[in-house]
């Protein structure tokens, strides 16, 4: 069937290059939302994209500055002086976040796609061993996205308008471990205790997206504006386990909302093979400040706790140019800023990537894409301050320097 879609060229690199950039966005975020396979000319169409990512975020000038042992009889938990402990340590961990989509075109109007993808995330693993292990031994959150976006498009002046609209299904797990009282230098049977406290959550909750888009093939432009919902999780269930030192586990719930964003992309042909492309996302990350968990059933030795995230909005910019070298390659380059969720508290600063991608298409049925990206997490410090008249992270303070961070993207395309 005939499809006025835009044409292949210079836009092939683009998507994989592009998945590598934003990987080390703000908040939560992994790969975030992505329907670009949603605008592919062909009829069908099935992507698999996987991007590593490589986040060297180092810790220094660590100091513990809550000393006091933990008394549950008074609901304090201090976890002891920490002091002698490395005053260094190794915070982040890398990661893989995959993609795989296919999309159909149902006529000459309707185009509808379904993807799986691993939006949020985060892997923290600065160990037992460090003067913060008060604060956090391994904090991971994990999540699977299956999502359905479909578009009506008609003729519009010299091009096509498309009114774009879908569904998805979020699940979301993640664990937080920290010291909860140091038993390094007290007797039996104490000493045999690890200490150790552990929180464990899952939720799962529906959102939905809508936009629109204008497209003129000839001259390969596009401009896409979409808003994805927020996912309320007003379920979360788990546990608290505080065997380690030597009390109970028990149950627990709270709830959260992953974040609604908005995000406009533009791109557009400026001379015989070559092409320029931008975006600007906006995600809603203020929600997520200070997340509490209360026991099911309260009782002696059950002690309510919180997630001290006091993340601010995040917004990230792209900008790049594309080139069609022949008809089998093409390739990008792109530069974002990423403006850091954390202020004053947490180590989200922000973000500068370059990122570059190459495609190569064998025949006009396969495109294999290789992007990557590198670039500088910046400096900062971390440590107590106020939220609401309460004071947040008064257990420790930390600075860090400006730091290295690398993406590397492969995939695959199959049109037919």
């Amino acid at each position: 069937m005939a499809h006025g879609g835009l044409k292949k060229g210079v836009l092939v690199a683009l998507a994989g290059m592009l998945v590598a950039s934003a990987a080390q966005a703000g908040g939560l975020e992994r790969s975030g939302y992505n329907i670009d396979l949603l605008f592919d000319p062909s009829d069908y169409a099935a992507e698999a994209t996987a991007t590593y990512v490589n986040p060297q975020r180092e810790l220094k000038n660590v100091r513990d500055t809550n000393t006091a042992n933990s008394n549950p009889a008074a609901g304090t938990f201090g976890g002891g002086n920490l002091n002698y402990r490395p005053n260094t340590a190794d915070d982040t961990e890398s990661y893989w976040a995959p993609r795989i989509g296919v999309k159909a075109a149902l006529g000459d109007s309707i185009d509808c796609m379904a993807d799986y993808s691993q939006p949020w995330g985060a892997h923290t693993n600065p160990g037992k061993n460090w003067a913060g292990a008060n604060n956090n031994i391994e904090t991971k959150v994990e999540s699977d996205n299956y999502a359905t976006t479909c578009s009506y498009k008609w003729q519009m002046g010299p091009g096509f308008f498309r009114v774009i609209g879908g569904v998805f299904y979020q699940e979301v797990s993640g664990f937080k471990e920290r010291l909860v009282q140091d038993f390094t230098f007290f007797p039996p049977p104490f000493s045999s205790l690890s200490g150790v406290g552990r929180l464990e959550l899952e939720d799962s909750g529906w959102g939905w997206r809508a936009g629109v888009a204008y497209e003129i093939p000839e001259y390969a432009m596009r401009a896409s504006l979409v808003y994805n919902s927020a996912v309320d999780l007003d379920s979360l269930t788990g546990f608290i386990d505080l065997r380690g030192i030597g009390l109970t586990k028990y149950d627990v719930h709270g709830s959260a909302s992953m974040p609604d964003s908005l995000e406009l992309k533009v791109q557009s042909g400026i001379a015989p093979g070559w092409l320029a492309f931008g975006s600007v996302k906006w995600t809603d990350w203020s929600q997520l400040q200070v997340l509490r968990f209360v026991p099911d059933e309260p009782a002696p030795g059950r002690f309510p706790t919180s997630l001290d995230l006091l993340y601010r909005d995040g917004w990230t910019i792209t900008g790049g140019i594309g080139h069609k070298f022949n008809d089998q390659w093409s390739g990008a380059v792109s530069l974002t800023w990423d403006r850091g969720t954390s202020h004053g508290y947490g180590t989200q600063t922000d973000t500068w990537l370059l990122g570059t991608g190459v495609s190569y298409t064998p025949t006009q049925n396969v495109e294999i894409r290789l992007a990557g990206s590198a670039g500088i997490m910046t400096s900062g410090s971390s440590g107590a301050v106020n939220f609401n008249g309460e004071v947040i992270g008064d257990d420790v303070s930390y600075d860090f320097d400006n730091d290295f961070v690398g993406a590397i993207s492969t995939s695959l395309k199959v049109r037919f």
